[in-house]
């Protein structure tokens, strides 16, 4: 099977019909370099753990925001998306529904356009619907790490060890 046959299979699975096509987030995930965790937990036995842990041992920067830490994945921790300075490729999203459109409409609104991905799970659909008005790209309720995982073998040099 093609890894735009693998993506098409896990793109049926989401809930959002206007996620990125197959190809698109093969482009997607091959050039993210530097992503902020909301909700990256403290807990490693949690996805909100193992997920962003998976992304770093792959090379990328993983950046966590998570008010009710200090220090996670020997990175400092952020308390909001809006305390994030560098640039970022990705906002990755693990919070509840409830919560993740204050989280998305932040992403939105920040300078360098980041791709806005809420894990499997997880939608916003009235603020995605805005953010991708504005040309934004959301990804809804689709597993970053099945959707790396689908692809692994097709770059290698994608994810440069740091």
């Amino acid at each position: 099977m093609s890894e735009i046959e693998r993506l098409t299979r896990l793109l049926r699975e989401s809930a959002d019909p206007a996620n990125p096509t197959a190809e698109e987030l093969r482009d997607i995930v091959t050039r993210i370099q530097t992503v902020a965790v909301v909700g990256l937990s403290r807990d490693p036995m949690k996805a909100a753990r193992r997920v962003p842990s998976y992304l770093a041992a792959k090379g990328m920067e993983v950046l966590p925001v998570n008010p009710f830490a200090e220090r996670i994945l020997g990175r400092p921790s952020r308390n909001r998306l809006e305390e994030v300075d560098e640039p970022l490729d990705l906002v990755l999203v693990f919070r509840p529904s409830e919560e993740a459109g204050a989280v998305l409409a932040s992403a939105a609104a920040r300078p360098e356009n980041p791709v806005i991905w809420l894990q499997e799970g997880i939608q916003a659909d009235s603020e995605a619907r805005r953010a991708r008005a504005e040309h934004r790209i959301v990804v809804q309720d689709l597993c970053i790490f099945k959707v790396h995982r689908s692809l692994e073998g097709s770059f290698p040099a994608a994810f440069p060890r740091r």
